[in-house]
């Protein structure tokens, strides 16, 4: 049986896209799969929940900053390349498919020492270094919007193919009335999702929080606060005030029952709001926190008509308080501006399928030559 190897890591937005793209896989050609990824953090109970094999491998972050810590990293990465190849080697697939993230970057170079044709995808609208890194040993790099392409240059420009972004299979069968089951709430109880990462915000949360009087005035305010503020969140609990630590199997049920949806704008995040057609109101993280891609996909969505970009004022939280509550109310005011932004279109809704297909494409050519 043909195997085909995927690694990515680090988050669950490298991770959840992948995997996705695995089970279009086996839907269209039999095969054996398996993940290449940290052999530290969140990737194996992932993957591993999802029913496909792990391999562990040391991993270190690729910074694009002066620090010491960039000096052990080295030789993590260099651990993980001849973990990887030994992997790779031994199993033998006859390709590996990266969805990016740091821990990606030893398994690429590792394939592409040994002959494995590399494919890769990137989820944000401008390349993370490392698929800037991978793009030299990817055979094909598929790109969530055609504007994104501008950031590639040189051979990496034949690379290139625009496919949107996947979505995880179980928001195919979202249901808003089991949503609204899991939460306990009527058929006609308006809700407002926020939405600050499986880690949870805390910037985010603060806002909400100190937003609560206006916000539940229009809405059930149903809050996914993180762990580390749940404590905090649950003594705020009310009955127009739903806070969880996080939601799990139960997130594409509780998206679809939302009438709008607060959120961070990683890619992962609003792709799968967008694949149910909520309206949004987009928190990028700020340009300190991360290199800058939240806001680029916020400004994205928004230019589409898709969803509202909200960016706080530094040192002006008091403004931003009063502003954000402003601007939520305004759209629950407004069933028309919430109907255009759940109607704009942006990229293709079968990103999953397009990307399994064309990979495995180079798989049957190559197996008929």
């Amino acid at each position: 049986m043909i195997s085909i190897a995927f690694t990515g890591g680090g988050t669950g937005g490298h991770i959840y896209p992948g995997l996705a793209i695995a089970s279009w896989m086996e839907k269209l050609l039999p095969c054996r799969l398996f993940w290449i990824g940290s052999s530290t953090g969140m990737d194996r109970a992932i993957v591993e929940g999802a029913g496909m094999e792990f391999y562990g491998i040391p991993s270190g972050k690729l910074r694009r900053y002066f620090s010491l810590r960039n000096f052990f990293d080295i030789f993590r990465v260099a651990a993980g390349f001849f973990a990887a190849r030994r992997i790779l080697k031994r199993e033998a697939p006859a390709l590996l498919f990266s969805k990016g993230g740091f821990v990606s970057v030893p398994p690429c170079a590792a394939a592409r020492s040994l002959g494995i044709p590399v494919y890769a995808h990137e989820s944000d609208y401008s390349p993370g270094l490392a698929t800037r890194i991978n793009s030299r040993f990817a055979e094909k790099i598929f790109l969530p919007y055609a504007e994104s392409a501008a950031f590639f240059h040189g051979k990496a420009g034949d690379k290139l193919t625009v496919s949107g972004n996947p979505i995880r299979t179980e928001f195919a069968a979202a249901d808003g009335s089991k949503g609204r089951a899991f939460l306990g709430l009527g058929l006609y109880e308006r809700i407002l999702l926020v939405l600050g990462g499986s880690q949870g915000s805390r910037e985010l949360n603060e806002l909400v929080w100190a937003c609560l009087p206006e916000l539940t005035g229009h809405y059930t305010v149903v809050h996914q606060t993180g762990e580390n503020s749940a404590a905090e969140a649950s003594q705020k609990s009310s009955q127009r005030y739903r806070p969880y630590a996080y939601f799990a199997e139960e997130i594409p049920h509780v998206i679809a029952a939302a009438e709008l949806v607060l959120c961070r704008s990683g890619a992962g995040t609003i792709w799968e709001c967008k694949s149910l057609n909520k309206p949004m109101v987009l928190i990028p993280l700020r340009s300190g926190a991360s290199r800058g891609d939240q806001l680029e996909n916020a400004e994205l969505f928004e230019k589409a008509g898709a969803a509202v970009c909200f960016i706080p004022e530094a040192g002006g939280e008091e403004a931003a308080h009063s502003k954000l509550s402003a601007l939520i109310c305004s759209l629950a005011g407004d069933s028309g501006k919430l109907k255009l932004m759940a109607q704009a279109k942006i990229g293709r809704p079968d990103a999953a399928a397009f990307i399994a297909e064309e990979t495995l494409r180079r798989i049957v050519d190559k197996g008929e030559e």
